[in-house]
């Protein structure tokens, strides 16, 4: 993947350091959660702190993919309970902070990979949900536990899990609040890979990389698509057809009609549609 660099939060929260670390890696954004010492859950000033950071991977023309991760041991805890408060002004602060995260990671134009180890738990398993692909480390568990405190879930998990894992399954996940491992989390298509301890960043990478090749309008196309999956029938075709003429019309598929007839590689240039 290149040489890593490192860059802090546009917008760090306090002075000390900033609580998610930013490192380019040949076009992919890593965007790491550095919480550990509280296992990654998020305060207020982290909240605003990822936003930011994802705002300017979409932002950036040289980011062709996103790989959202986890310092320590647990990818996320969830929302940092110690820090809410019943205050009705703070609570809605909060909760649009992730609501806007959420929009961000199923809107954005970028391929976006959870690589999750240890765990992922209420908001933590929000953020990794809401990622196209999740990648985790064999003893992760996951759990919607928003329940245990007396919450619903939140950060979009009520709308992205059924589309995971079915309806059915989402309800009784969010209803229990019950902690599952990683294997049955991918028996059930809450993740999409289960790889050694140690090795999710690393398999998400190579996937990040992966999805970074190909063109960036069709993976944009794509994840519209999904996002909009939820309408009827004759909307979808509709939508479908809107995109796939602009994108025959486009640079890309020239080159990818061009590589396929010479028996060649496609090199993809097109930028990604304008945020």
């Amino acid at each position: 993947m290149g040489t890593p660099t490192s860059t802090s939060s546009s917008t760090p929260a306090t002075s000390e350091r900033p609580a998610v670390r930013v490192e380019d890696r040949d076009g992919v954004r890593v965007l790491t959660l550095d919480r550990p010492e509280r296992r990654n859950s998020l305060n207020l000033p982290d909240r605003r702190e990822l936003l930011a950071a994802l705002r300017d991977a979409d932002a950036d023309p040289g980011c062709r993919a996103v790989v959202l991760t986890g310092a320590g041991e647990v990818f996320s805890a969830g929302g940092d309970i110690s820090s809410m408060s019943p205050d009705p002004a703070v609570s809605r602060e909060r909760l649009d902070l992730v609501n806007q995260i959420a929009q961000l990671l199923v809107g954005t134009g970028l391929p976006v990979i959870s690589a999750v180890e240890g765990g992922a738990y209420g908001l933590g398993l929000s953020l990794a949900c809401a990622g196209d692909l999740v990648v985790v480390g064999r003893s992760s568990r996951f759990s919607a536990s928003f329940a245990r405190i007396g919450l619903v879930a939140d950060t979009g998990l009520s709308w992205t899990l059924p589309r995971r894992v079915g309806p059915g399954r989402a309800r009784t996940l969010l209803l229990t609040a019950r902690t599952i491992g990683a294997e049955e989390a991918e028996r059930i298509g809450l993740v999409d890979e289960v790889v050694s301890d140690g090795t999710a960043l690393d398999r998400a990478l190579e996937l990040a990389s992966r999805l970074a090749g190909f063109s960036a309008p069709a993976t944009a196309g794509t994840k519209r698509l999904m996002a909009e999956c939820g309408g009827t029938l004759d909307e979808l075709l509709s939508a479908e057809a809107e995109i796939q003429v602009d994108l025959l019309a486009g640079a890309d598929f020239a080159e990818g009609r061009a590589a396929f007839l010479e028996r060649r590689a496609a090199v993809f240039a097109e930028p990604r549609p304008t945020p």
